[in-house]
């Protein structure tokens, strides 16, 4: 199979980098026993950007290889040592390229040398349990997992950006009018559909530099998909203006220049958004004596309709000077009305799946659906094998209001509770206001209370037990006046420790 040179269209399959994982770590030292947490944060991973490159003009490096991949960002270590962050992949793409999602929505479109587009964002790296420490949680047991990165499948449609863009019947004599004003050196032949890739050459009329292209095979019903114009249209669409090569020396019956100026027009209008560029026409082949003749017999009915015709001759350079010179004014007058297109740089980021809100919860038969990007976020974060994770992340959507909201819609204990999309749910069974995974645990889920009590005694603790203890010494001493058994029970000595 022929190894394709020119691609103009390409599905592209790209994934940010994973990003690391945090680490739960104590700091250990001789004649430190309690050394406190020192896990770093796992490192981001790497995006997938977009960039306008000059010297790139085709994407066919993205025909051979679909599937690109950030880099991943390690994972944190002991000692407060942070992962490293993943490498970002920049892939080159030519300018004039637009983006399209799977839906085929126009994401963006690629135009100034420089513009980035980061089409796969890198997942956050985790933190570690010394990011995690606070004053109520100064040893935590755990560390959240870093975040997959984004991933997505799009569609990259080349629309080439040229000055100047050619049109007419097959075998019109496109390309070599191309290669007589330029060097370019396309595929010349006589047989149609010679041309299968849009040709581009570099033209110079006097102070004027730019560019021309052609777009291969366009016939009667281009637009609806017949011979090879519907694949090559979108070129024309960045066009300052149009020029109609008309073959004057056709002997193919039904063919003359009006029809074929009248069916170039027609498929142009089918295609759309190209009513307002200017048009010339260049009658070609006028060495041919026959062809002459009917160049001379049309120019003025040409003339009626307000089009600015020349007669050419590639093969024998008529008529090209004063083309070229011409299509340098078109140029030059588009040029002083549009300014260049500053680089810029455009993040995609997916959609909200929670409409703008913190969480959206609605039921579906027996379970109870919880969308939102924080919840989410967290049930990726979180590491389900660590009872003390599980805590924290129960702790973290009690405070986002999402058990108070499940009461609140009639949610009972036992009820499934999904949070996340089909492809990747977490299920629990609802049970509020219990300590999920903290049998150990104090009144904070994910808090380790062994780590935190304080057995000294507070003055206010202290000055009531003495209160006490002189009440109990009064009552001992008028039970021993009156005879009766001092009450022991009602003092013991755990109660002054």
């Amino acid at each position: 199979m022929a190894v394709p040179t020119f691609v103009d269209k390409v599905t592209l399959h790209v994934k940010g980098g994973d990003g690391g994982n945090g680490i739960a770590s104590v700091h250990r030292e001789k004649f430190k026993p309690l050394g406190g947490p020192d896990g770093g944060n796992g490192g981001s991973g790497g995006d997938v950007v977009l960039r306008v490159a000059s010297d790139v003009t085709t994407l066919v490096d993205y025909y051979h290889e679909p599937h690109r991949r950030g880099g991943r960002g390690s994972h944190g270590s002991g000692g407060n040592r942070n992962g490293s962050q993943g490498d970002d992949l920049v892939l080159p793409v030519p300018e004039g390229t637009v983006v399209r999602d799977a839906d085929g929505e126009v994401l963006a479109d690629m135009v100034g040398v420089g513009t980035e587009l980061v089409v796969a964002q890198g997942g956050r790296g985790g933190l570690g349990n010394a990011a995690l420490a606070s004053s109520k949680r100064k040893a935590p047991g755990f560390a959240l997992k870093g975040e997959p990165g984004d991933e997505r499948s799009i569609t990259l449609e080349l629309k080439v950006v040229a000055d100047i863009g050619l049109v007419g019947f097959p075998s019109a004599g496109k390309s070599s009018l191309i290669a007589a004003l330029s060097r370019a050196r396309p595929k010349i032949a006589d047989y149609p559909f010679t041309t299968l890739v849009p040709n581009l050459g570099v033209v110079v009329a006097g102070d004027v530099t730019y560019t021309v292209a052609d777009v291969p095979g366009l016939i009667e019903g281009a637009a609806d998909g017949r011979g090879l114009g519907h694949d090559f249209l979108r070129h024309v669409e960045r066009c300052a203006a149009l020029v109609h090569v008309i073959d004057c020396a056709t002997i193919e019956p039904g063919r003359d220049p009006l029809t074929d100026l009248d069916v170039i027009e027609g498929e142009l209008s089918a295609y759309g958004g190209l009513d307002d560029r200017p048009r010339l026409v260049a009658l070609n082949k006028v060495d041919v004596p026959d062809a002459k003749t009917i160049a001379e017999f049309v120019r003025a009915e040409l003339e009626e309709r307000g089009l600015e015709v020349f007669e050419i001759s590639a093969a024998s350079h008529e008529g090209l000077k004063a083309l070229s010179y011409a299509m340098a004014e078109v140029v030059a007058s588009s040029r002083k009305a549009v300014t260049a297109a500053p680089a810029t740089r455009i993040v995609l980021k997916p959609r909200s799946a929670d409409g703008g809100d913190d969480f959206t919860i609605t039921r579906q038969g027996e379970q109870w659906i919880v969308r939102g990007e924080k919840p989410e976020r967290w049930v990726r974060q979180t590491d389900f094998t660590n009872d003390e994770a599980v805590g924290f992340l129960a702790d973290r959507l009690n405070r986002l209001g999402v058990e108070t909201r499940l009461l609140a819609m009639g949610a009972e204990a036992g009820d499934d509770v999904v949070i996340g999309s089909v492809d990747d749910a977490v299920v629990f069974d609802f049970d509020p206001q219990v300590n999920a995974g903290a049998e150990l645990l104090g009144s904070r889920r994910g808090e380790d209370d062994r780590l935190i009590e304080n057995h000294r005694r507070t003055t206010k603790q202290r000055r009531e037990d003495l209160a006490r203890r002189r009440e109990f010494e009064r009552t001992a001493r008028e039970a021993r006046t009156e005879g009766r058994v001092a009450p022991e029970a009602l003092w013991s000595e755990d109660d002054e420790e």
